[in-house]
């Protein structure tokens, strides 16, 4: 069993922010496995599929980013599911835009989400698949920027690396070693 769990925030004038890639990526994961997001359960709107056997769950926290760890926390209790059965995707200010990152454990960093769940489920050994967001050519501070709405010119940048990030999860959710994952999306 996995549970991918996509960061962001759930209202609408989110949808198409920097801070909603994880979300955006769970709903590709979804489309990708063929499955919609029809229960709401452990403060997340979630989707089950199955891979080779195996159940998966793909969640979108409602809980706002700041407070993701809460939904993190239900959900692992809920489905009996260990940190190390956790994949989780969001947005990082610290990566250059379109890049992707997969580490197998590590800090929350700068990422308040990150942070949250950390927190709530009393470790860092967990999947992280990171996106990244950051623009050299930007000067504001961090919070105006991931809410800020992802540029017309860079749209179809972010979307290929939504994609290449659920394909990454989709992957390390298949059986795929991480480090093989990481050799093969990272960058």
């Amino acid at each position: 069993m996995y549970i991918i769990v996509g960061l962001g925030n759930p209202e609408e004038t989110y949808f198409k922010t920097f801070h909603n890639m994880g979300y955006n990526a769970a709903g590709d994961v979804a489309a990708k496995l063929g499955v919609k997001f029809k229960k709401k359960e452990c403060a997340s709107v979630t989707a089950e599929a199955h891979i080779a056997g195996e159940k998966i769950i793909i969640a979108r926290p409602v809980t706002y980013m700041n407070n993701s760890g809460e939904a993190v926390k239900q959900l692992l209790a809920k489905y009996k599911a260990d940190p190390s059965q956790l994949i989780v995707i969001y947005d990082d200010y610290d990566i250059p835009k379109g890049k992707l990152r997969i580490r197998p454990e590590g800090s929350g960093g700068t990422h308040n989400g990150m942070r949250s769940v950390i927190a709530e489920i009393g470790t860092e050994k967990f999947t992280r698949i990171r996106i990244g967001i950051r623009d050299k050519e930007v000067n504001v501070p961090i919070i105006d920027y991931v809410l800020s709405e992802v540029k017309k010119e860079d749209y179809q940048l972010f979307v290929s690396a939504c994609e290449r990030a659920a394909d990454a999860a989709i992957a390390l959710a298949e059986g795929k070693a991480t480090e093989l994952v990481m050799t093969e999306f990272n960058g």
